[in-house]
């Protein structure tokens, strides 16, 4: 039985930073509805390596290893895609990094690297592959936010700030795109066992502190964020635009 609001058969993505973590479950996840998959990061051996697992379960998978904070390497590797492999019609802008310090004393190469990565990208990304969905017609963007979007949390304000800014570029991104017939979306994580976050998810303090701040009383898992995906992806958000939609377990609704 197939459900064609949710069927991504004949739709290619591209992930960024999929290599590991959110990114490489939804791809798997996007893949497992049907759609075959690019996947980018920093690392090639390890791209190459999440590449070769998604293709032993039979996927889909290729591999795009420009820098997503380089606009002349962004715009170079989305060229190719589109005219090597075939055109882009969903892009997830998962790429982004964190660091933990107290703001006063925050080094200031990190706040730039912090930028640069987790929005400049987003934006260099973005705009790159919509230039090819909008004479098209059609497309899907999906970035990646978070719960710091809305809350904050001591040792990460620049972190705060940027998926602040991921969730008024979507909606900046649907203002000027959505007439072009693209949806333009964000998923906003909670508090996900990630690589990213090993270091909490090994902290016992800091599970326990979750656990009790959360109101499903525990950490997420990134197969939990692929619903959100296909529902982004797919014919079933059709008119949903400039969303930012939060998989956080319901911590962002309760003090």
């Amino acid at each position: 039985m197939t459900f064609p609001l949710f069927d991504l058969t004949g739709r290619r993505a591209l992930v960024t930073g999929s290599s590991q973590g959110i990114g490489l479950a939804l791809a798997r996840g996007l893949a497992q509805h049907g759609a075959s998959v690019v996947l980018n990061g920093r690392d090639p051996v390890k791209l190459r390596a999440a590449a070769g697992s998604l293709k032993n379960e039979g996927y889909e998978a290729r591999v795009s290893d420009f820098d997503v904070t380089d606009p002349d390497a962004v715009k170079r590797g989305v060229d190719a895609i589109e005219a090597e492999v075939g055109v882009i019609d969903i892009l997830i802008n998962n790429a982004g990094m964190q660091f933990r310090s107290p703001l006063e004393d925050f080094p200031i190469d990190r706040w730039e690297q912090l930028l640069k990565t987790n929005v400049s990208s987003v934006f260099y990304v973005g705009q790159a592959v919509a230039r090819h969905m909008i004479g098209r017609g059609q497309g899907k963007i999906i970035n990646i936010a978070s719960v710091q979007s809305e809350l904050a949390r001591p040792g990460i304000a620049p972190y705060t700030a940027t998926k602040g800014a991921v969730k008024n570029l979507t909606r900046g991104m649907c203002a000027d795109w959505a007439k072009h017939g693209l949806q333009i979306n964000a998923i906003a994580p909670g508090y996900f066992k990630t690589p990213l976050n090993q270091a909490l998810v090994d902290n016992p303090e800091f599970s326990s502190w979750l656990e009790k701040r959360t109101p499903a009383a525990r950490w997420g898992n990134v197969e939990e964020l692929v619903g959100a995906a296909v529902f982004l992806a797919g014919k079933a958000s059709s008119f949903v635009n400039g969303h930012t939609l939060y998989v956080d377990g319901g911590i962002t609704t309760s003090l």
